[in-house]
Parts: structure tokens; C-alpha cells; sequence
């Protein structure tokens, strides 16, 4: 917080702020393509990305960076209870050093030291959809909390949905979990996330490329998204639609060279298009956190894997056959009826048990899905 040490030369200091400054500038010139162009215009040097985004006002802008005091920036870097960490610093995290447009500054709250922990074989990074399913929460939730369970870090951008699940279950394990913002680090974004973010920089980092009091910007998010792939060993999309920023982190984990994992969604849901896309294209199938965890820890896994998953209290034969009509598809109780031919008492009793054992859930509308709660494994 504001006490932290920072580690952060004038150099680094002065293209952070440059950036900072040059972002409404950006967002015009990245306007069509805000991925990909933000990606090329990062990476270059100061002199070219000033005359690319702001030709007519150039040389000004120069100047007036070059003139920066770096003692007045950390202090506006402490005034904000942060701190900031360069890439010459022996604490700023080596998977960044595979892009070729590394952030030059990372600003951060938490415990900087946590940075140390920031080794990609040491964490999983965790996106998906702003508007998820009620699986797909429960899945993200899961999931994170039994990899943060496990020692792996979680790592994702706090957005509403798939996101802010992820780092929810990995508080919940007591894990350590990273939110990268696509603003200053002094901005809780979004507002409605606050306790969350607080939660974060509490126990975890939360972290930025960009200078306190930088609002976030549309070139912002998917520039972000090039953290996050580069600060893990994998990245997995939980549920995407198609197009959806968790594509663009799917793509630069793929550009990388890091693993991808997608979970498989319902055939024709618009929340899975994504997601069924990468499993076309050849992502790793991932159905929970064993198959994360087999992925980042091939050794001992298996082991480490029983130790932290939850799962569900014994069914008998009539509680089970249910359970596999449902996961079949048959959802609605009419359908179930049909497909069990169990009296209309006997069915709701067993639905009734399932729901109450964690492993069904149903909607407004009456319909039965899976929960992502296992069945205990049979002696």
C-alpha cells in the first residue's frame, strides 16, 4: 500500500506516465482495431508512439515527458497508496518479459512482495463472459477456488461475471488470486465490485500497467488481456461468446505459447460459442480443476487434486438414474417423467434430494441442470 517500497527507474517511470497520458489519443488511433492496434502501438519506442497517436502535437508531448521529475511521480504514485515495480526490478514477473510491448511499469496494491509468486508454471488464468450462465458461475467459482486450494494462483480482470467468480473462489480457499485493471489502481472498476477489489488488494495484488488515476478506455481491456495470458502457464475461458474479450486472452496465450483450456457449453448457447469454438480448434478440454491441475502439475497432481475437490454425498441407484436422465438433457419434470417412469411423488422427491445434495439446480422456469459438485468415486 501506500508504505510499499517502490522499484521503478525515471526511465521506466517517464514511458509509463507516457502512456498514461497518451490514452485518449490511443483510443482514437485504435479505434477500429482496439486489440490488435493498442498490441502494435505498445510496443514501440516513445519518439514513434507519440508521432503515430498524436503527430500535430508531437514534439510538445515529447518535451514535456522528458521533463517529468521522477521523484514527483512516486510521490503521486504513493499520494495514491500504491506503488510501482519497473522491469529492471528483480521482483517484476517473468512472464512479461515474453511480450514484446512489456508493460515498463507495473503500479500494483497488496503486499509487493506477493510478486515473487507471479512465476507462470505458478498460476492459471481464469476469464470468461460478463453474462454467465448460473453454471457457468458456479463452474468459475469452483474451479478457482480448488486450484487456489491447491497453491496455484488465480489470475483475471475483475470484470463482472466469469471474472470476479474466479477470483472470488480463490479468496474463498484462501488462495492467492492477481485482478489486473485496465485503469489506474487506484479505481475500483467496475464501482459495483468494490468490496471485491478491496478483498484483492487485501490479500492478493491488484495490478496495473497504466498510472494512478488513468480511466479506463476501450483500447484498455484487450491491452490488459495480454497480462493476464503472459503472468500464467495457462489460460482457461470458462464460458465466451463470440466475439468477447476472453478470445482476445485466449489469443495471446496461443501467441505466447502457453497452454489453453476451454469448458465445453451447451451446443447452440450463446454463452458457449466461444468456448466451443477453441475446443474445435484444438484447446484443452477442461472439466474441472483436475484437468488444470494435471496440465500445471504433472507430478503428483492426482494427489494434490483429491486433497481439494469437493464432492457431493453418496447416491443410490435411483438418485443416480436421475441424476444421468438430466445430465442426458432431459431438464423439465415432464421429460424426466417420461424418461424415469417414476410416479410424480417419487420424482420430486428425488429432485428435491439432488437439489438439496448440491448436485441439481433449477431456474424460474422449473428446467434441471448440473451442478459441477462430483459424485464420490465408487470403491
Amino acid at each position: 500500500m501506500s508504505g510499499a517500497r517502490s522499484a521503478a527507474c525515471p526511465e521506466c517511470l517517464r514511458r509509463a506516465w507516457l502512456v498514461g497520458s497518451l490514452s485518449g489519443h490511443i483510443e482514437k488511433a485504435a479505434a477500429d482495431a482496439p486489440g490488435s492496434r493498442a498490441h502494435e502501438l505498445l510496443a514501440l519506442s516513445d519518439e514513434r508512439l507519440v508521432r503515430a497517436v498524436a503527430r500535430a502535437r508531437a514534439g510538445s508531448i515529447l518535451r514535456g515527458a522528458a521533463d517529468r521529475d521522477p521523484r514527483r511521480l512516486l510521490e503521486a504514485v504513493a499520494g495514491a497508496g500504491a506503488w510501482a515495480c519497473c522491469r529492471h526490478d528483480g521482483r517484476y514477473p517473468s512472464g512479461l518479459a515474453d511480450l514484446r510491448d512489456a508493460p515498463a511499469v507495473l503500479f500494483g496494491r497488496g503486499d509487493p512482495a506477493l510478486l515473487g509468486e507471479l512465476v507462470p508454471d505458478g498460476a492459471v488464468t481464469i476469464v470468461g463472459t460478463r453474462r454467465p450462465s448460473g453454471y457457468g458461475r458456479e463452474l468459475a467459482t469452483s474451479l478457482a477456488r480448488e486450484v487456489a486450494a491447491a497453491g496455484v494462483g488465480v489470475v483475471s480482470g475483475m470484470a463482472l461475471g466469469i471474472d470476479s467468480r474466479a477470483h472470488a473462489g480463490a479468496l474463498e480457499a484462501g488462495g492467492f488470486t492477481v485482478a489486473v485493471l485496465g485503469n489506474g489502481v487506484d479505481i475500483a472498476y467496475p464501482a459495483s465490485s468494490r468490496q471485491l477489489y478491496a478483498q484483492i488488494a487485501e490479500r492478493g495484488l491488484v495490478i496495473s500497467e497504466l498510472p494512478p488515476g488513468t480511466a479506463a478506455r476501450r483500447w484498455s481491456f484487450p491491452a490488459r488481456n495480454r497480462i493476464m495470458a503472459a503472468l500464467s502457464a495457462m489460460t482457461v475461458v470458462v464460458e465466451a461468446r463470440e466475439p468477447s474479450g476472453s478470445l482476445i486472452t485466449a489469443e495471446f496465450a496461443q501467441e505466447l505459447g502457453r497452454q489453453l483450456g476451454a469448458v465445453p457449453g451447451r451446443v447452440g448457447t450463446s454463452s458457449a460459442a466461444g468456448t466451443n469454438g477453441l475446443l474445435r480448434d484444438g484447446a484443452a478440454v477442461i472439466r474441472g480443476a483436475g484437468d488444470v491441475l494435471d496440465a500445471l502439475l504433472p507430478i503428483g497432481a492426482e494427489a494434490r487434486r483429491g486433497a481439494f475437490s469437493p464432492r457431493g454425498p453418496a447416491l443410490d441407484a435411483g438418485l443416480g438414474r436421475v441424476l444421468e436422465l438430466v445430465e442426458g438433457g432431459a431438464g423439465t419434470p415432464d421429460a424426466l417423467a417420461r424418461a424415469s417412469g417414476l410416479e410424480p411423488g417419487a420424482l420430486a422427491s428425488a429432485l428435491v434430494q439432488l437439489e438439496l445434495s448440491g448436485y441439481l439446480r433449477s431456474d424460474t422456469a422449473g428446467r434441471y441442470e448440473r451442478t459441477p459438485l462430483e459424485a464420490p468415486e465408487h470403491p
